[in-house]
């Protein structure tokens, strides 16, 4: 195959001639009676009542309202804008007959990871939702699920479900019994008269505690079941818990006479907003911080007591200051072990402050116990520990001053990767060229598993709070398109980006489709080597004799062919200006693929 650059006049006369023939989303309108006498005689031939007839006054003897127009009216009570589906789920025509917008993916779990990220942008106040059909479409979904759950993420998921009669004969797929493992609750819906009962619990357990899936099964009897008449649902209040006092002044008088303590930042900052109160802490005793991979932005990377993240790379600062550390704060994390995390160091005093009590000693040990919200764990550390040492600040001259030359001999190392001027293209040089040309503050950008989360998380520096989508627990190839597609919804004016390689977009790459007809303007960036690069030195007889490792496709093209807009890179000179033109096509609306040619580049960061 031959590799040539694209001429950029030549991309967008290729790039007119894509135009999708069907018309996407369709155009906003003024709102009037001709749009609601459209959208009641949609409604009527689909055999939905409009959410403005279920709220009109009805005559003696006309049909109650039914299950599934009431579980679409207690959805849009809670604030739900958009319904991630596939068909056939019948509730996904009683959502669009009250306005909450479907968006139609090409398969299951792109989105169930759509829904993540609306939940994960917005802080569960607009929560994620999917729907799917039963048997076949619940199957699909459980990946997702899974994700989701790994990932400590609320989402609702509403599988449609078998008749009550059929729903516990086999082979027969009964989401609520299969999904139980992976979702903070599972239950179906037994009666259309319990409706209230039944979203009430799922919204609460949502809403409250550590974030998780929520299955809601839906028999296919219950939709036309009889549902209360009228709706009394209201909704659900999100609550907060903080640590016992006790146990916080002991563990303030730990942190304040630790000698060289750190603190590790995870999710939990993010889902509590306590970025302030993170800075504060970190601040007030002159301690450096370390994030996870899902907690990466909530503190700014740019800041002198930064250490940055750690994931299955990360920075040599990351390691020394963990290894040297006597007191290790965890905050808002579950310090999980993973193949695709940074090992926790043994022999340590640990402070574990994380919302859920099952995750305390489940894989480090800790000495110090703190169970609550990050954001109210963190406030009342602050005023113990300024107890102790008064309001002013200690000096963090000496720790900036450890930190800096590690980070910048670390960097140093890099500099020839990150800068490399070869073709194919080192991956390493077209992220650093990408975090030096957009504009990272308003950017919203995540990766996907393997090569390029590890290639990306150390080095790109965040300077604003959930401006990462980090991820790595379960670690499913072609999450971060999803992800991606997900937070430019939730967050429009973002820039939003997603990091994948060749062997990722073979497993999610069909949905870039998905982008183009819901008209959601993403900018996908896809690092192709032509090859499972990592695998190369696990797979070396199958390579040899069967090239086994080998993959390949034109993917610019068929970005093209979706109606986006596509381009292969292969030269050093031409990434740049390359970015700048994505960057120009999705202000113009207009989902983005640039497909870089790269090396088989396998090096990552994991200093000793």
């Amino acid at each position: 195959m031959e590799l040539h650059a694209v001429d950029p006049a030549a991309a967008a006369a290729d790039q007119q001639s894509h135009v999708p023939a069907h018309p996407g989303r369709p155009r906003q309108r003024d709102e009037g009676t001709e749009q609601v006498d459209e959208r009641s005689a949609r409604a009527t031939a689909s055999g939905v009542t409009s959410a403005l007839k279920w709220r009109a006054p009805r005559p003696e003897g006309e049909t109650k309202m039914k299950t599934g127009p009431a579980v679409a009216e207690i959805l849009k009570r809670e604030g739900v804008e958009y319904l991630f589906a596939y068909p056939v789920n019948h509730l996904i025509e009683h959502c669009a007959a009250i306005d909450i917008r479907p968006i139609i993916v090409r398969q299951e779990r792109i989105g169930l990871h759509m829904a993540d990220a609306m939940s994960r942008m917005t802080k569960g106040r607009k929560m994620g939702v999917f729907c799917m059909q039963s048997g076949p479409g619940s199957e699909n979904a459980y990946g997702g699920v899974a994700q989701a759950y790994g990932e400590s993420v609320p989402l609702l998921v509403i599988p449609a479900g078998y008749p009550r009669r059929i729903a516990h004969v086999p082979p027969n797929f009964n989401s609520t019994i299969t999904m139980a493992h992976v979702a903070k609750h599972a239950e179906p819906i037994t009666s259309g008269a319990d409706i209230e009962n039944v979203m009430r619990r799922a919204f609460s357990l949502l809403r409250n505690g550590r974030g998780s899936p929520v299955i809601i099964e839906f028999p296919a009897e219950a939709n036309g079941e009889d549902a209360p008449d009228p709706l009394t649902y209201e909704p659900i209040k999100p609550t907060r818990y903080g640590p016992d006092p006790a146990a916080v002044k002991e563990a303030a008088r730990v942190l304040v006479e630790a000698r060289r303590p750190v603190i590790y930042a995870g999710h939990g900052v993010h889902w509590a907003e306590a970025y302030d109160e993170l800075k504060e802490l970190a601040e007030l005793l002159a301690i450096p911080v370390c994030t996870s991979l899902q907690g990466k932005s909530s503190f700014d990377e740019t800041h002198p007591l930064s250490l940055g993240s750690g994931g299955r790379a990360y920075p040599r600062q990351v390691r020394h200051f963990l290894d040297k550390c006597d007191v290790l704060f965890g905050i808002g994390c579950s310090f999980t072990e993973t193949n695709f995390g940074i090992s926790m160091p043994k022999g340590k005093t640990v402070i574990h402050t994380t919302l859920d009590p099952n995750h305390l000693n489940k894989d480090v040990r800790c000495q110090y116990g703190l169970i609550g919200d990050a954001k109210l764990a963190l406030r009342a550390m602050i005023d113990e520990c300024s107890k102790l040492v008064g309001a002013k600040k200690r000096d963090a001259a000496p720790v900036v001053a450890e930190i800096k030359p590690i980070a910048d001999e670390w960097l140093k190392e890099w500099m020839p990767k990150l800068t490399n001027n070869e073709a194919p293209l080192n991956p390493y040089r077209v992220l650093w060229d990408l975090q030096h040309t957009v504009d990272k503050a308003n950017t919203i950008i995540t990766h996907d598993a393997g090569s390029p989360r590890d290639q990306l998380s150390p080095f790109w520096k965040t300077t604003a709070p959930h401006t990462y989508i980090g991820w790595g627990k379960t670690t499913q190839l072609g999450y971060g398109l999803g992800l991606a597609m997900g937070a430019k919804l939730a967050c429009p004016d973002k820039l939003c980006i997603n990091v994948w390689g060749d062997a990722a977009i073979g497993f999610t790459g069909m949905d870039f489709e998905t982008a183009v007809r819901e008209r959601i303007p993403i900018m996908s960036i896809l690092l192709n080597n032509f090859s499972m690069a990592i695998e190369l030195h696990i797979m070396k007889v199958s390579t040899e004799k069967y090239r086994s490792t080998d993959i390949s496709g034109d993917y610019a093209a068929m970005a093209r062919a979706f109606g986006g807009y596509g381009e292969r890179i292969t030269r050093p000179e031409d990434i740049i200006p390359a970015i700048k033109r994505g960057i120009e096509q999705t202000q113009k609306g207009v989902p983005v693929l640039l497909e870089f040619i790269t090396s088989k580049e396998v090096t990552i960061s994991t200093p000793k």
